[in-house]
Order: structure tokens, then C-alpha cells, then sequence
């Protein structure tokens, strides 16, 4: 653990390559750099929003021995997603940090919300000035709009376009139901036609069957 306001300038400075940073804003982070001699060595690689390591004693119940102990900030990986950039961004957080960017709306605002001296990292504010520079890419951009009577004529379009949508809809499905009506009615002719059959050759059977138990009884000695 060490001094980090130099080292965070020039890997701030790398990362940046200056692009679209003034003199005035050199001099302003260099004066907001954090000056805490000693920061945790995890905290360099995620947003832990102040919260480091804590030393204390550990107090027994019976004799009220003290020992020496730590407590660790809850650290997780997540992916939270910025909406300026349109991508995800990957980075170990601590639930403290999490109930802030909830409560900024998304990690855009509280990186952007959130003072210099307070991301206590490179990291953090390389990401602080990815976005600010992308909101003034943005802002920059120019935005066109249709008249009013171009409007009207797209809004005309689309709902001929629903229409179309809905009538082809309502055909396709006329079509299914009277293909199907046919598929019954054919099925229910074939149906009495087989058991048309069925009951002439049934009837045929039982006649062929009486004739010859009659033939048979006539030939049988007295």
C-alpha cells in the first residue's frame, strides 16, 4: 500500500490519451486526486465506494480477551449494463456501491454524479471519463426531425400497412376453417360409406351362413 495520485494521473492520462482534455481539467483532477497514503490493494480494480478494510478486536464472551481481526468489504462481480456506452461493463462492486447506483438510476449517473476524490481509483475514473466524453459526443450530434406533413404521410403509411396485416390475417384464417370444414365432411361421407358396406357384406355373411346349416340338415340320414 502506497501513494496512488501520481500513479492514478498517469494511468488515467494512458488510458485517456488526452483526448478532448483540457489544461484546466489536468490541473483540477490533480488537485481532487484522493491523498489517503494507503488503499487496499482489491479496491484498485473496482468501484468500492469508500468502503476498504477494517481493523478491530475480536472481544471473547467468557474471559473479554481481545484478538486482533479484519473485516473485509462483501465484494461482487457484476455486469451493469451503461446506457451512454451501449454495453456492459464488468466490474467488481460492493453492495454499498450497488444501493448508490440503484439509487442514481444506473451506473452512467453515479459515475457521473459522484466527485473525483471520491472513485479513489484509476479505474473509476477511467470509466468517469469514457462516459463523460461519449455524453459529449452525443450532445454534439445533430438530431434530424420530419416535418409535420411528412409525419402525417408516414403515419398514413403504417396504418394502411396494419390493415393490410389484418385483412391477409383474417383471410388465412377463412381459408383454414373451410379447408377443414371439408376435411370433416369428407371424412364423415367416407365414414357412412364404410359402414354402408360393412352391414351389406355383414347381411350377405348371415345368408350364406343359414343356406348351407339348412343344405347340411337335408343331408343328414333319416
Amino acid at each position: 500500500m502506497a501513494s496512488r495520485s501520481k500513479a492514478m494521473l498517469k494511468n488515467l492520462f494512458s488510458k485517456t490519451k488526452g483526448e478532448g482534455v483540457s489544461a484546466e481539467a489536468i490541473e483540477a483532477w490533480r488537485k481532487a486526486l484522493p491523498n489517503n497514503k494507503c488503499i487496499m490493494g482489491r479496491a484498485k480494480r473496482g468501484l468500492y465506494g469508500g468502503r476498504h478494510i477494517q481493523f478491530g478486536n475480536q472481544i471473547s464472551e467468557d474471559g473479554g480477551n481481545k484478538t486482533r481481526r479484519t473485516w473485509k468489504p462483501n465484494v461482487q462481480e457484476k455486469r451493469l449494463f451503461s446506457l451512454i456506452l451501449d454495453r456492459f461493463i464488468r466490474i467488481k462492486v460492493t453492495t454499498h456501491t450497488l444501493r448508490c447506483i440503484d439509487k442514481a438510476g444506473c451506473i452512467d449517473d453515479y459515475l457521473l454524479q459522484m466527485p473525483i476524490h471520491k472513485l479513489d481509483n484509476e479505474l473509476a475514473l477511467f470509466w468517469k471519463v469514457k462516459i463523460q466524453q461519449q455524453y459529449e459526443k452525443l450532445g454534439k450530434m445533430e438530431v434530424g426531425f420530419f416535418p409535420s406533413e411528412e409525419e402525417k404521410k408516414l403515419a398514413e403509411a403504417f396504418e394502411r400497412v396494419k390493415i393490410a396485416r389484418k385483412a391477409s390475417r383474417a383471410e388465412n384464417r377463412e381459408k383454414n376453417r373451410l379447408n377443414s370444414n371439408t376435411e370433416i365432411s369428407n371424412g364423415v361421407e367416407t365414414g357412412i360409406q364404410d359402414a354402408i358396406l360393412d352391414s351389406r357384406e355383414g347381411t350377405e355373411s348371415s345368408v350364406a351362413d343359414d343356406g348351407q346349416s339348412v343344405g347340411d340338415f337335408k343331408i343328414q340320414p333319416t
